[in-house]
């Protein structure tokens, strides 16, 4: 095959499926794994696609961080949908620990104990939410305030979980890559992401399909890490088989 018809190729492989990867396409055009990878590089200097761990892909795969007064209204029902099948893990504990995100928020929003419970946040919005609720004491987190997040980051905050232990932490990613692992889009943020899962016994991840093969550039944690992840129905069925094959339940919102 000559350049073009490869590149051609791979176009009509990435109209057809989303993705390709550089194994597939090498079998598939019976070419070397370094020829596939310099044709990906020049169809992505040509904003034809974008490159990824291992091939490519038509949708961005990394992160960008908006406000958060913009990212609630993205996919907002979706991110309702979790909050309500991520409350049941909550269960008998005492303690659990909310992150920052607007898809925890909503975990916020829906939060009505019937007995006491203690919520551990950097997220002011989740605090002013919760600050007036029966059986709920809110432990908010100090530190400088993010803008962005409306949450804040940095020592203050890393300095009180390390004095304290929590049940079950319900924290939002902007992405999740199953090479790379857990990602936000903020690296002010990802130390004090870093603290709150090992602090907590529990990890729950709330995110929705989106979310899924994009990477943010700051890692919090590997997928081993995390106990739970709940999605929306959005979510493909790969994903979901690969997330239990290494240990991870899945809940899946809406199914």
């Amino acid at each position: 095959m000559t350049i073009t018809e490869r590149h051609q190729f791979i176009l009509q492989e990435l109209k057809r499926a989303g993705t390709v990867s550089i194994v597939q396409l090498s079998e598939q055009m019976q070419v070397s794994g370094v020829t596939i990878r310099k044709d990906l590089k020049l169809l992505e200097d040509k904003n034809l696609l974008f490159r990824t761990h291992g091939g490519g892909s038509l949708n961005n795969p990394y992160a960008v961080e908006r406000p958060i007064n913009e990212k609630e209204f993205i996919n907002s029902d979706e991110k309702q949908s979790i909050a309500r099948e991520a409350l049941t893990l909550i269960r008998q504990t005492d303690s659990i620990m909310i992150g920052s995100g607007t898809t925890v928020f909503e975990l916020a929003r829906c939060l009505h104990p019937t007995k006491q419970i203690t919520v551990i946040t950097p997220a002011v919005k989740v605090t002013l939410e919760l600050s007036n609720r029966p059986n709920v004491e809110v432990l908010q987190l100090g530190g400088l305030i993010r803008q962005n997040s409306s949450s804040v980051a940095g020592s203050y905050a890393e300095y009180i979980l390390d004095h304290i232990s929590c049940g079950v932490l319900f924290i939002g990613v902007d992405g999740i890559d199953f090479d790379f692992g857990l990602s936000i889009s903020n690296l002010t943020e990802a130390g004090l992401n870093q603290k709150m899962i090992s602090t907590a016994q529990i990890v729950v991840v709330l995110a929705d399909h989106t979310k899924f093969g994009k990477r943010g550039i700051g890692k919090i944690c590997d997928l081993d890490q995390v106990q739970y992840i709940v999605t929306d129905a959005g979510v493909s069925d790969e994903a979901v088989k690969s997330l239990e094959d290494r240990g991870v339940k899945v809940l899946v919102a809406g199914r």
